[in-house]
This record gives C-alpha cells, sequence and structure tokens, in this order.
C-alpha cells in the first residue's frame, strides 16, 4: 500500500506542481497585459471609441489572444515585410479576415499619447488609396496595428523585381498609380480633418491591391498637425533617397516634404533605379541627384526606360519628368503642392484616356468599313475625282475627333 501511495502520489505531486507553475505564469501575463493596457492608454481609447459613433464601427481594440491565433503565435512564415518602423505579419481573423499586423518597434513612453491620437485620426481616415485601418491592440509594451491585407505587394518590389519577371506596368497603369497616390496625398495634407505628414512616401510604402490599385501604407513616423499650422519641428525620420534635404538641415517638417518624396516616385516610375543605385563603377548614386544631373545633359528620352519610350508619347514622359523636376527643388517654397500635382496628373491621365477611347473607337469604325460589303459597291462606283474627296473627308474627321483641348 505504501508502495502504490508513493508511486501514484509522486507523479500526482510532480503534475499538481506543473499545473499550479502553469496558472502562476498565466495569471502574471495576464498582470503584464493589464499593465501595459493600461500603460497605453488602453482606458482612454475605449472612451474615445465608444463616445465616437463613426469610429467604433470601423476601430477594434483587439487582445493579444486574437492576434496570436491570427498568426499562429506571430510565426516566422507569417512575415510580409521588414521596415525602419516595425516588422508586418500577415494573420487570418476569426470572421476570416485577413489582415496584416504591424508590429513597431520600441518607442519611447512620451510616444503613446500621439499613437493614440494616430489611431482615432486613421481611424477616421476614409479614402479608396489608403490602406484601412481595423484596429489595434494594446496589450503589448508597444502596440500593434491591423491594418487591411493588400495581396499583390508593393510598388517597389514591382519596379525592381529581378529581370526574369514576366510582369511590369504598363505605362497607363504608372500614371494611374501616380494620380492614385497623389491624391491620397493631398486628401491627408488638405481634406482631413487635421493636416497629415506621412514623412515616409516611398514606392515599398505604397502597396498595390488585387486590381493593382495604389493603397499608401505605413503611417509609422507620420506626424499630425493642427490646421491653423503649416509645419513642426521634429527629429528627422525619413528613408535617404527619400528624405527631403530641406527638412533634413532644418528638422521642419511640413506638407512639401511628402512632395519632394513623391517626386523620387514619380523618378523610379520614368527610370526604374532605386532611390540609392549601384553605378556601373560600382560606387552608391542617388537617384534624384542622378536624374537632376542627366537632365541637364541629354534628353529625357534618353533617361527614360526603353519601356517607357515605347509606351509613352514625348509629351506625357516630358510633362511627368518636369513635373518630378518642380518637385525635387531644393527649396520647400518652390516646389509644387500636392494638390497642384494631382491636377497635372489627372490632366495627362484623363488626356491619354481620351485618346485611347478615340484611337479604339477608330479602329473599329476603320474595320466596319473595311470589311463592310456594302460599303464596297458605291466606292467601286465613284470616279477617282470624288474617291479622292471622300478618303480626304474621312481622314479630315479622324483628326479632328482625334484633337484634345488643351
Amino acid at each position: 500500500m505504501i508502495g502504490l501511495g508513493v508511486g501514484f502520489g509522486v507523479p500526482l505531486l510532480g503534475l499538481s506542481a506543473v499545473f499550479i507553475v502553469l496558472k502562476w505564469k498565466r495569471d502574471e501575463q495576464k498582470k503584464q497585459r493589464r499593465k501595459y493596457f493600461r500603460d497605453n492608454h488602453g482606458i482612454l481609447l475605449e472612451q474615445l471609441i465608444s463616445l465616437d459613433e463613426n469610429t467604433s464601427d470601423k476601430t477594434k481594440i483587439f487582445s493579444l489572444e486574437d492576434l496570436e491565433k491570427a498568426t499562429h503565435n506571430f510565426d516566422q512564415t507569417r512575415i510580409l515585410g521588414r521596415g525602419g518602423h516595425g516588422t508586418v505579419y500577415k494573420g487570418i481573423l476569426a470572421d476570416q479576415r485577413v489582415v496584416a499586423i504591424k508590429s513597431s518597434k520600441a518607442i519611447k513612453q512620451s510616444e503613446i499619447d500621439q499613437f493614440i491620437n494616430e489611431v482615432i485620426i486613421l481611424s477616421h481616415i476614409n479614402h479608396r488609396n489608403i490602406v484601412r485601418l481595423f484596429g489595434c491592440c494594446l496589450e503589448t509594451k508597444v502596440p500593434l496595428l491591423v491594418y487591411d491585407f493588400v495581396p499583390n505587394g508593393s510598388l517597389y518590389d514591382i519596379l525592381h523585381s529581378s529581370s526574369d519577371s514576366n510582369f511590369s506596368l504598363s505605362w497607363d497603369e504608372c500614371l494611374r498609380i501616380a494620380l492614385e497616390v497623389a491624391g491620397a496625398l493631398c486628401y491627408l495634407h488638405s481634406a482631413a480633418s487635421v493636416l497629415v505628414f506621412h514623412r515616409d512616401v516611398k514606392s515599398s510604402n505604397i502597396l498595390l491591391d488585387a486590381n493593382y490599385t495604389a493603397k499608401v501604407s505605413d503611417f509609422g513616423a507620420s506626424r499630425v498637425v493642427p490646421i491653423d499650422q503649416t509645419h513642426v519641428h521634429t527629429n528627422v525620420q525619413g528613408t535617404f533617397g527619400y528624405l527631403d534635404p530641406e527638412y533634413y538641415r532644418t528638422g521642419q517638417l511640413n506638407q512639401k516634404s511628402d512632395v519632394y518624396s513623391f517626386g523620387v516616385v514619380l523618378v523610379e516610375l520614368l527610370i526604374r533605379k532605386e532611390p540609392i543605385f549601384t553605378t556601373q563603377s560600382g560606387s552608391k548614386q542617388n537617384l534624384s541627384s542622378y536624374f537632376l544631373c542627366e537632365l541637364k545633359s541629354r534628353p529625357i528620352k534618353e533617361i527614360v526606360t526603353a519601356q517607357i519610350r515605347e509606351e509613352a508619347t514625348e509629351e506625357e514622359i516630358n510633362s511627368v519628368a518636369h513635373l518630378a523636376e518642380m518637385c525635387l527643388r531644393l527649396q520647400g517654397e518652390e516646389r509644387p503642392t500636392m494638390k497642384q500635382v494631382e491636377m497635372t496628373l489627372h490632366t495627362l491621365h484623363a488626356k491619354r484616356s481620351k485618346l485611347s477611347r478615340v484611337a479604339q473607337g477608330d479602329d473599329q469604325e476603320i474595320q466596319q468599313l473595311l470589311s463592310s460589303r456594302d460599303n464596297a459597291a458605291p466606292l467601286a462606283g465613284c470616279s477617282l475625282d470624288q474617291l479622292s474627296r471622300r478618303c480626304y473627308s474621312l481622314e479630315q474627321e479622324f483628326i479632328l475627333s482625334a484633337e484634345v483641348p488643351r
């Protein structure tokens, strides 16, 4: 009996000890999560969300358990990318929504208030070309952000993928994407409830959805500014190659800093080189400096990539290159606003779309004319002079229909 008691008692005591230790660890984890939630002003955010009818439908405070299940405990295979501001994981929520979960790098406690403000503001942003924010998790030392998942990667990946890739963006798609990004930045600068300076505009932060519609993402470095202010002094943040030289020199951030970065993206679309690329001699070259220098020594058609020369008109190439040159001017006051940039790109895109529709319509008309037997008999009975006049009339009508008001 004693032997049996000892035989059963020892394992039972061991299991009890393991159970007690596990329960203690779970309790400690819950305490730590509650502490992080309070430190990250979770109670304040809950109150702000509950008081705002528009926000409560869109923004949710997720538990850490929700996001652990969505990412298989933040498995390495779920990593979508790593950047200067943190790591992004792909997750599937309980309601089957596919999301991108951003785990930011450590931030100072004094910046938590700014983070909460950004969550509230981003939850109010409703623009088709800005990645949608679903909510956040405050049960970790550094809060987690939950965004809509955008499946086709970034503009950077497509522009600078290896040469053996079979996919490339057409000139029409490049113009459209540039217009969509310009519209999103214009919205942030002037149409949102407060001014938002993105501060890290770059091709890797321009995501493309299933239809290759542009979605501006990563507001980790963004700054929110009251409507009555035009700039703010900050510690310099951004990505080399896209960073506004004036902002780098003065520490004064304004909307023209985003304009400069967007100008670099335009040059990427034209030249298909990375913002910091390696020359044939093996040295590192800044793309914006290279572009501005080359513009002074040779025609723009010799600088752009071969695909652009084939697909774009000379007027379009000159217009986009001139717009990029204006965005890249060293003095912010000499750069256009994002509204002016958007209007310029909208005019170019509309003109190209109209010419495309006219060309498609005329091609169909010509095919119908050539294939129609009904038209063959009258033409056969015409004299040479009548036939010439009729051909001239068709040609004149084609030219007039193809004209686009400037």
